[in-house]
């Protein structure tokens, strides 16, 4: 072959290709299938998955190369076979065809004859493609393999009888979630795919083998035999249990959503989703769903119009209007219904409206901000430091991108109370009690690290120490030249800060430690969503409630006098915004139970109803357009309680634990990472208090008490304990800056 370029126009990094008789242009080291994907040529496959790295394992993909006029003695691997200049690829002639139906043929030789009874069934890549390259009559007679199942969890069920080895599960928790949990095991005919442990998938992006596995052998374990493909409308929509704000579909049938999947937005999840965004549909199914208007009727409630309902909920507001009132939001709440609450709290005179509920520390007004670096890029950062974050739980698809950077050679530095569990190598770890977090900045050693990320998580953010943490990594990023990444506190944290949702007198805790004589509550179970449930339940115990709501909740029914059911997100058309600032939309899937109504309306009919300006609108094209950003000045606000005797308190958010959705989530509720309350302390704090591992102790602060089973871990820095929020019993402790312990 000729050294000479077979176009000399093209780029140095470029080779000319044909393929089919088709000249196209090819980055030279990639490999065939990517110059075929590019042009539209299609190459079937099983084990090539552009996200995953190649195992040329399955064969399918074979197709004839030519190169200077001398053809290859055997077909070639199109995904593993680097393109050459010159090079002549032969998808679909006789010998190419040949062999992908030799191999598609071998493929089916122990696969089950299960389609009937499969869930992958319609949707199968299987069957796609033996239905164009099998044979219509098998030549083999031999019986055919059995593979016993693992049990693999609540979230993945597992047929590996089906099973074609194409290792892309494997690859998956691999390179992707970087647990390693599956691997092949045995050799030739005898080869599974298993966990070989046989312990359930712990990752918490396990549901994502699902959607790569092109056959049946590993399904959604929720959805399982509930419907087929041609049975769901596919709706699209957004995970609103972090501020990522993952792109997916809500598959239904007749009004019923019965599974997630992801929706492909390289810019913000790629192609994959979390399990809290996949399986937390489960809880929209929940017994205290909120499906007609209540009143409270003595120590119960009954059920009533919603003419009544409102009418109560109007006549509560007005005679508490102005001062009296406070408005509480919950930060997943979408921008419409967030700037009908701004516009209704002003309507009614009252400055105090916040969303920051689960924030402790508010003493210098901090509100959401958009990421100064998109997230999109950090896997392209030289270095990321972490603060007070357990990433990997809190936005799970977050730490996935740190995980790639990582890979690149990022260095990752982390900064934290507990050495919490990455799947990455870790340049240098900073463990110390949460007073030292904004100190221990200091230790950090960036080297040249040109393009840095700084990422400030909850742990922090909502932290007793919140202030001075911010203050930190503000002057850490511009000292260093680094962009600031700040976590924001909900799903739509960011929005709600732009669209109003922020106080311009009281903020939520000095609402609750100063009671209002009203208060509106929109979207909140009270008894797990404050930072401070004691002062939570308290104030609102004393006050006049009308709690607009998803669920009718035990401690929703314990504060309130009106409870409005709401739609949940998956049940109504909105928009949130994002950590990058991102404003994205979300359409109505699944059907709204009983008499429940989408957020903004039941707001249009109050605001109405009490004849307030800004609710003129008839629809929802109508309140979007006179939707725009507001500025509010936000003062300093509540500082945390001061600091006492006893181990400082550090606490992150169960990752299934995160909302009232999530909560009522069967499958996540009975996943392993929901580990249930519990103190987790340093061996040498729990020598010094008596404590062994698995006994009781009891943790007292100046707002409560807690008794609660005590784990020993290392990871957890002296003179600290860890906690998890989204649990009852923790709940008491959450506000304390400090604890004591003792046996119980």
């Amino acid at each position: 072959m000729s050294a000479q370029p077979v176009n000399p126009n093209l780029p140095p990094d470029h080779v000319t290709v044909f393929i089919d008789g088709v000249e196209m242009a090819a980055p030279k080291g990639s490999m065939i299938i990517h110059a075929a994907d590019k042009a539209g040529i299609p190459i079937p496959r099983f084990c090539y998955h552009e996200k995953l790295p190649i195992a040329a394992n399955c064969r399918m993909c074979l197709v004839d190369t030519e190169i200077g006029g001398r053809a290859a003695p055997k077909p070639s691997p199109a995904c593993a076979t680097p393109v050459m200049d010159g090079m002549k690829v032969f998808t679909r002639n006789e010998k190419a065809l040949k062999a992908q139906r030799n191999v598609m043929e071998f493929l089916l030789i122990n696969h089950p004859l299960d389609c009937p009874i499969c869930d992958q069934g319609g949707e199968c890549e299987l069957q796609d493609l033996s239905l164009g390259y099998g044979r219509s009559v098998g030549r083999f007679v031999e019986r055919k393999r059995v593979v016993p199942d693992e049990d693999l969890g609540p979230l993945v069920a597992t047929e590996m009888t089906r099973c074609i080895q194409c290792t892309r599960c494997v690859r998956f928790t691999a390179e992707i979630a970087g647990t390693y949990e599956l691997g092949g095991m045995q050799r030739g005919e005898n080869l599974q795919i298993g966990t070989y442990d046989g312990q359930p998938l712990m990752t918490e992006l396990s549901g994502n083998v699902i959607d790569v596995c092109p056959v049946g052998a590993l399904t959604n374990k929720v959805y399982r035999f509930k419907a087929r493909p041609w049975e769901l409308i596919a709706r699209p929509s957004l995970g609103y249990h972090d501020a990522l704000g993952s792109n997916l579909f809500h598959h239904v049938r007749r009004g019923e959503l019965l599974r997630s999947v992801p929706r492909d937005n390289e810019a913000v999840n790629e192609c994959w989703l979390s399990d809290r965004d996949r399986y937390a549909h489960e809880g929209l199914l929940a017994d205290d769903r909120a499906a007609v208007p209540l009143l409270r009727d003595g120590d119960g409630f009954r059920e009533a119009s919603w003419d009544e309902a409102l009418d109560a909920a109007a006549r509560i507001l007005r005679e508490s209007a102005g001062d009296d009132l406070g408005v509480l939001v919950h930060p997943a709440t979408s921008n419409e219904e967030g700037a009908l609450l701004a516009r209704l709290a002003d309507g009614l005179g009252s400055r105090h409206l916040d969303h920051r509920i689960g924030q402790l520390d508010l003493s210098d007004g901090a509100q959401a901000q958009a990421f100064a670096m998109p997230v999109a890029e950090i896997e392209q950062a030289d270095a990321i430091v972490i603060v007070g974050s357990n990433l990997r739980h809190e936005v799970p698809l977050l730490h996935q991108r740190v995980r790639k950077a990582a890979k690149r050679g990022a260095r990752v530095h982390v900064v934290n109370p507990v050495d919490f569990d990455f799947t990455f190598a870790v340049a240098s770890k900073h463990i110390v009690p949460p007073a030292q977090l904004a100190a221990a900045l200091d230790g950090v050693d960036l080297g040249d690290a040109g393009n840095v990320a700084v990422i400030v998580g909850g742990v922090a953010e909502n932290g007793p120490h919140a202030a001075a943490i911010r203050k930190a990594a503000a002057a850490f990023a511009a000292a260093k030249n680094a962009k600031l990444c700040r976590i924001p506190q909900g799903a739509n944290a960011l929005g709600l800060a732009r669209h109003g949702v922020l106080p311009a007198g009281l903020d939520a805790q000095a609402m609750l430690r100063q009671p209002r004589k009203a208060y509106v509550l929109y979207g909140i179970e009270p008894g797990l969503d404050f930072a401070d449930q004691q002062a939570a339940l308290k104030a609102l115990g004393g006050a006049r409630v009308v709690a607009f709501s998803q669920f009718a909740c035990t401690s929703t029914r314990a504060v309130a006098d009106v409870i409005l059911p709401i739609g949940a997100l998956p049940e109504i058309d909105a928009t949130l915004t994002n950590l990058d600032g991102r404003d994205q939309q979300a359409v109505a899937a699944a059907k709204l139970p009983g008499q429940a109504r989408p957020g903004w309306r039941v707001l249009r009919a109050l605001g109405g109803a009490l004849a307030l300006p800004g609710f003129e609108f008839t629809d929802l094209d109508g309140l979007r357009a006179g939707m725009a950003p507001v500025a509010v000045q936000v003062a300093a606000g509540s500082a945390a309680p001061a600091a006492g005797n006893g181990l400082q308190v550090a606490a992150s958010q169960a990752i299934y634990r995160v909302d009232a959705v999530v909560r009522r989530s069967h499958a996540l509720q009975a996943h392993p990472l929901n580990a249930g309350p519990h103190a987790s302390l340093n061996p040498a704090d729990a020598a010094a208090a008596g404590l062994a591992q698995g006994a009781m102790a009891k943790f007292s602060t100046a707002a409560g008490t807690a008794t609660l089973q005590v784990l020993l871990d290392a990871r957890v820095a002296p003179g600290c304990v860890w906690l998890e929020s989204g649990h009852g019993a923790t709940a008491p402790l959450l506000a304390a800056t400090t604890l004591e312990v003792a046996r119980a």
